[in-house]
């Protein structure tokens, strides 16, 4: 099995589902062969990945995020449908219909999806933002800049936490969402929406202001440390996927005491989705195994494990919804009834090629700060890939 989850909340969930796959098939065992590849949102694991599957030694199954990220794959015929598997577990009866419709390419499914993710969610610490006066959850963009000011005066040097490229451009997605609204923002996809539009200006220059209140990263740096800024208070804000919530837990952090969350000012009524997901690859040395391996990721007792300890929410909607904690009961209830964007730099929008290109403008805009340039730069790289 290929993953890139070998450390903190991450590794914590997969070894909870590697734990019901044991008891379910104790006959077989679970190897992980992407340890050594872990952290950039599975960007280095994905090369390392591309680089086997290109050379004829495919794992059993490989994580990848349900949605446009599997394009390359399918096109390439690396790897197999498995609507059989999706139908055993319970199809449509089981699945949100709204999700197998983002998962379905030409009619098959070609993953089974273990989770839920939420991307425009904010995570911030309460004590710091009452030292700074703030008691609301601001409207709009311009009012969490206006909001992140003030706990700047309070005392606290970064009130926005970030860590590498793959972390501005999950930020930069949320701004897009905030300030074109769901459908203008999905229309980025299909070329209805123009990546020089006015919307994705301001954006653009929303995203420079925004990064005149967070600290200096490091492109390789990962989420865990962000976090970790809103817990010891030496920032007020992070945007990020709620897997965050397991590192609260890690850190023994009380919901709701020692940090609060909402969504991303001006996307309220909207759930960025994303959606882990197990694969089915062409020429898998242990094809049975691997069919094994997703009947359990996409189990009830496989998803309850796993989403209890990564944060995130069944993709099933037949796990009792009462033995997850209070933020993944919102998440639940969200995804039920908000409208649903799909995530750029977690797969669901764009395939591999196009993230590529919008997350090298993002390290290029991070290191410039010239918005002028970052839109000509995504503009030009969806021409690439829309025409």
């Amino acid at each position: 099995m290929f993953t890139w989850w070998a450390d903190g909340s991450e590794k914590v969930g997969l070894d909870a589902l590697v734990e019901v796959f044991n008891a379910q098939y104790p006959d077989l065992t679970f190897v992980n062969l992407a340890v050594a590849v872990a952290g950039g949102a599975g960007s280095n694991a994905k090369a390392k990945l591309a680089s086997d599957l290109e050379n004829d030694n495919p794992p059993d199954s490989f994580q990848g995020h349900a949605g446009a990220e599997l394009t390359d794959y399918i096109v390439n015929e690396q790897i197999e449908p498995v609507n059989d598997i999706i139908d055993e577990l319970g199809g449509a009866s089981v699945f949100p219909q709204d999700l197998l419709d983002r998962i379905t390419v030409g009619g098959d499914i070609f993953s089974v999806p273990s989770n839920i993710h939420r991307s425009n969610v904010v995570w911030a610490n309460p004590a710091v933002l009452e030292e700074a006066g703030i008691t609301e959850i601001p409207a709009d963009i311009d009012a969490w800049l206006a909001d992140m000011q003030k706990v700047k005066d309070s005392g606290v040097e970064t009130p926005l936490s970030v860590g590498g490229t793959w972390t501005i451009v999950h930020l930069f997605e949320n701004v897009l969402l905030a300030n074109l609204g769901a459908d203008d923002y999905a229309g980025l996809f299909d070329g209805s929406t123009a990546w020089d539009s006015e919307g994705v200006t301001k954006s653009a220059e929303d995203m420079v202001k925004l990064l005149g209140f967070a600290n200096n990263a490091s492109d390789g740096d990962d989420w865990v440390a962000p976090t970790d800024m809103v817990i010891d208070g030496t920032a007020a804000y992070n945007v990020m996927g709620d897997w965050a919530v397991g590192q609260f837990n890690e850190r023994d952090q009380v919901d709701n005491e020692d940090y609060v969350y909402f969504p991303v000012p001006g996307t309220d009524g909207v759930f960025n989705f994303l959606a882990d997901s197990f694969t089915l690859p062409v020429g898998a040395p242990n094809p049975e195994g691997a069919k094994d391996w997703l009947r359990t990721a996409g189990s009830v007792d496989g998803q309850k494990a796993f989403n209890l300890a990564k944060g995130s929410i069944p993709a099933r909607t037949d796990v009792p919804s009462d033995d997850f904690p209070a933020y993944q009961q919102s998440a639940i209830e969200s995804f039920g009834s908000d409208t649903i964007a799909s995530s750029i730099a977690h797969g669901s929008a764009v395939n591999l090629a196009w993230l590529d290109d919008i997350s090298t403008a993002t390290a290029k805009f991070y290191s410039g700060k010239d918005a002028a340039t970052f839109v000509a730069d995504l503009t030009a790289a969806a021409q690439n890939h829309i025409g």
